[in-house]
């Protein structure tokens, strides 16, 4: 297969595969730093005295997967088409870096990776300001309601390095999103399951309403994707139309599935517990 760094006029091939060093470089320091992280909490003991375990194997899988969606996110196929012919398939990206690699790269990150982290001066209060459930939800939501609106996200289309700060804030607000939901920190801990039910719901509403306004629109926010040949004979206004609805309805209904989940671990935690109950004898001496 073929890499060709993508140049300004670039037809869309299928036998191209464009390539960004500046997404190689941020993928390759984030795998540096993770394993640094890694080895330098595998070499650290606890207050006991006990030997720390570095992340598992099934937490490697996860980070290193998310490493991988966003490197294919980020280039090839799906990113030439999104930054110059198809504004939906630039809302597949988005949802690929939020939905995606955010909560895979949670996932794959043990506590006592990040916990010397908090011990350096100003960090831990900064981080405990930040992951607050409250300012993650309104981080996230005003990150991607603000570079949706057509002046800023035509002017990202325009000028690459604000692209690059695009999705650099896309994928820190999207951490901050999941951080209430999988924090492996107890310093900064997770909500409840009904805590984290609740919270989920409530992301589906500000996302829903983004998708509607685009969906609906009766112009062409986005004037740039107009320029662009035509693929498959999408039209532009079909495919704002098109990527409105990705937004709004797999978006939505990804959010549904992880508030099923909760409430399984919920359930299924509670029965534990009812079960350990039901051993203790409460019979009087």
């Amino acid at each position: 297969m073929a890499i060709a760094m993508l140049h300004t006029g670039a037809r869309l091939s299928p036998t191209s595969f464009t390539v960004h060093p500046s997404t190689v470089i941020g993928i390759v320091g984030l795998a540096a730093l993770y394993e640094f992280g890694a080895r330098t909490s595998e070499r650290s003991e606890d207050v006991g005295g006990q030997r720390l375990a570095g992340p598992r194997p099934s937490q490697r899988v996860c980070y290193y997967a998310g490493l991988a969606t966003m490197f294919l996110s980020l280039n090839g196929w799906l990113h030439d088409l999104s930054d110059t012919y198809l504004f939906s398939a630039h809302m597949v990206q988005h949802l690929l870096l939020a939905l995606v690699v955010a909560p895979l790269m949670i996932m794959g990150t043990t506590g006592s990776m990040l916990r010397p982290l908090l011990a350096l001066r100003g960090i831990g209060p900064l981080a405990r300001w930040a992951t607050n459930p409250m300012r993650c939800f309104a981080i996230f939501n005003v990150v991607v309601a603000g570079w949706h609106l057509p002046p800023m996200y035509n002017y990202a289309l325009a000028h690459h390095p604000v692209h690059i700060l695009q999705h650099l804030m896309f994928l820190a607000a999207s951490v901050l999103m999941w951080w209430p939901v999988l924090s492996p920190l107890p310093e900064l801990p997770r909500l409840s399951y009904p805590g984290q039910m609740l919270y989920l719901f409530l992301l589906s509403i500000p996302m829903a309403i983004v998708s509607v306004y685009i969906a609906y629109a009766d112009t062409l926010l986005y004037p740039s994707y107009a320029a662009a040949p035509r693929v498959w004979g999408i039209t532009p206004m079909d495919d704002q139309l098109i990527g409105g609805l990705i937004m709004w309805i797999p978006g939505g209904l990804f959010f549904y599935s992880i508030i099923s989940i909760v409430f399984f671990r919920w359930q299924q935690r509670d029965g534990v517990e009812t079960r350990a109950g039901a051993q203790v004898d409460w019979r009087p001496v």
